[in-house]
């Protein structure tokens, strides 16, 4: 069953910094694109760290506690701005990154888990692809119902259970999945239910479908929370 990568969602035009990037260019460049937060690169591309608007302004508290303690507050020294602290200075590091092959309910999980909201997407040296950022990966409970229910049918139900067409019948209403019908399995009952909640854009699964008992149903197959809260 196909599932949603990085690579569908991710932004490839990137706007970046070195790490000799001035504390005052970095601010101008998330006001001027109106961003959160800027990938770090080294000379081959390769993601450092990031610097977000959090970080700046960390630095900028920082700083004004200091300069209020310190003997030449008041005195008509000069004080520093700030502005010449680099991006090196002031980023967060080593960097949460992502590859474009990974599935998109990874990358929240790990977004989640990481406190961030946005990862660079790298390739396997670690050298920057694009960007990924927590909205890109909202979009896809935003999934139109029709699409999520024409995928049921055809990936889940006939492309992997293999099951004839209206066996069992499914509406979809903002991403909420309600099916209906009858399988000649407990396990095959348990499985459609968890394949259905694997699928991109499905925030929940009301299952009416019946089956004659057969036994325990197999535990192999564990049901997933769909959402971007993320699992320790």
């Amino acid at each position: 069953m196909k599932r949603i990568k990085v690579g569908d969602l991710m932004t490839d035009e990137v706007v970046s910094v070195v790490p000799a990037t001035s504390f005052k260019e970095v601010a101008k460049l998330l006001a001027q694109y109106n961003i959160s937060g800027l990938p770090v690169l080294d000379d081959e591309d390769q993601v450092v760290g990031v610097v977000s608007e959090s970080d700046l302004v960390n630095r900028q508290a920082a700083r004004h506690l200091v300069t209020s303690d310190s003997p030449d507050a008041g005195t008509g020294n000069a004080v520093s701005s700030g502005a010449e602290f680099m991006a090196a200075e002031v980023m967060s590091t080593p960097a949460v990154t992502v590859h474009a092959d990974e599935t998109a309910p990874d990358a929240a999980r790990l977004m989640m888990r990481s406190g961030v909201e946005r990862l660079p997407v790298v390739d396997d040296e670690d050298r920057l692809v694009g960007i990924v950022t927590r909205r890109d990966l909202l979009s896809l409970f935003l999934r139109p119902d029709a699409e999520i229910r024409r995928r049921l049918v055809e990936d889940v139900f006939v492309g992997t259970m293999g099951l004839r067409p209206g066996v069992v019948t499914v509406h979809v209403v903002d991403g909420i999945v309600t099916m209906e019908g009858q399988l000649e399995s407990q396990n095959q009952i348990a499985i459609l239910t968890y394949l259905a909640e694997q699928l991109d854009g499905v925030v929940a699964v009301v299952n009416h479908v019946s089956a004659p008992v057969d036994g325990p149903v197999r535990t192999t197959l564990q049901s997933t929370t769909h959402g971007l809260s993320a699992e320790p």
